[in-house]
């Protein structure tokens, strides 16, 4: 199954298109999400509106539509998918990806990803076998581009050979075999995310304003490239992932709980913004005010989750990752909590009310390690999770 998985679909201009709404509708019953890009010759095949409409999503076609530009640039949408498929690739777009040409959406999209790509050759079957499509065939499996098909049989003109692409089964086969066949599978790695409700009285609780999304930007990523991600989390707006275990809880004890109970794993990542305070006493009836004036709460500290995790002599992660939400002296106080901590990495963001990340759509952070500080450029919640996905994959394999 491809559930919350994101597949950024590129239908090239060919006969073969009619395909892609077939293909899409394999995918989405899959439980992936389809983002179509149309070409222009493509849109000669099958209407964009059909498109549209088997997706469910946006559809994009033109580099310079300003509007999208400013809603999701072409950078982002290259590198928000976990996987980018090409169907029908014509011989024109694999001569143009072969070369390096970016001269309109589709191929700018496919410069500008950092994604795996896989492509479904069709076309004539002289065409297929010219030198320059086997020499631009050859020139893309050696850049690591991934193949399906062309499979021999009828051609639209009349002729028999390969060139044929493949079928919407075999595609989706092939992109399953792609996604769950990632560099994190066979590894077990625990995501928290979302904020923590301590509860004072029935009615009202102490709490942050996290929304979650980026712990959800995580665990899809994670599960992106294979990984068995139990997410737990604290009630969060954000929707929760595709593909993963997940495990909702209210307060800082609870999260604590659950952690404990998904152990062992391979990684942690704790994202959560878990509440340092919880009432001692909480009423199991409102609050009222009262002639006698403000009500009198007393506090404790809720369990710290990412120092005891990182702590433990038994069943501690390979790789525990936490994170610092910071209003000042950002980079000094993440390095200090790294170190207060004991986890491996710290994730370094501000979160100060002018920078709009906590409870945003985009994050600026940078990543300490033993190797040092890497600050990112600031991109989208998603994009920041595929880039921390990838790293953790890379720290895993050693």
């Amino acid at each position: 199954m491809l559930a919350g998985r994101k597949i950024l679909l590129i239908i090239g201009g060919g006969i073969a298109a009619y395909k892609s709404l077939d293909l899409i509708r394999r995918f989405k019953e899959r439980g992936a999400s389809v983002v179509p890009v149309l070409t222009k010759g493509g849109s000669e095949f099958v209407t964009p509106l059909s498109v549209t409409a088997l997706a469910g999503e946006k559809l994009y076609s033109d580099l310079f539509d300003l509007g999208d530009e400013a809603e999701m640039g072409h950078i982002q949408l290259s590198r928000a998918a976990d996987l980018v498929v090409v169907a029908p690739a014509t011989a024109d777009l694999m001569g143009k990806m072969a070369s390096g040409q970016a001269n309109d959406l589709a191929t700018t999209l496919l410069m500008a990803t950092d994604k795996r790509v896989l492509i479904a050759p069709a076309m004539n079957v002289r065409m297929w076998d010219h030198a320059s499509t086997q020499a631009n065939a050859e020139q893309l499996k050696k850049d690591g581009v991934l193949f399906v098909g062309p499979n021999d049989g009828n051609m639209a003109c009349g002729e028999f050979g390969p060139g044929r692409m493949a079928e919407p089964m075999e595609i989706v086969k092939a992109v399953e075999d792609i996604l769950l066949n990632g560099p994190l599978k066979g590894r077990h790695i625990v995501v928290t995310s979302g904020p923590t409700h301590e509860p004072i009285d029935p009615v009202r609780y102490i709490a942050n304003r996290s929304s979650g999304a980026q712990g959800t930007a995580i665990a899809n990523a994670l599960a992106g490239l294979g990984a068995t991600v139990t997410f737990v989390t604290g009630p969060a707006r954000h929707p929760w992932p595709s593909g993963c275990k997940i495990v909702p809880v209210e307060t800082a004890d609870e999260m604590m709980a659950a952690v404990d109970a998904a152990l062992p794993a391979d990684a942690g990542v704790f994202a959560a913004a878990v509440a340092d305070w919880k009432v001692t006493s909480a009423s199991d009836q409102k609050i009222k005010k009262t002639k006698d004036g403000l009500p009198e709460l007393s506090f404790a500290e809720n369990p710290d989750i990412l120092r005891t995790v990182s702590n433990l002599k038994k069943n501690r992660p390979e790789l525990v990752v936490g994170f610092a939400a910071e209003t000042n002296d950002v980079l000094e106080n993440a390095t200090a909590k790294r170190k207060r901590k004991g986890c491996d990495w710290i994730v370094a963001n501000d979160v100060s009310p002018e920078t709009g990340i906590m409870g945003g759509d985009d994050n600026d952070v940078t990543l300490i390690s033993d190797g040092g500080a890497d600050s990112w450029p600031r991109m989208s919640k998603e994009e920041v999770g595929h880039q921390l996905a990838d790293k953790i994959a890379a720290a895993l394999r050693g």
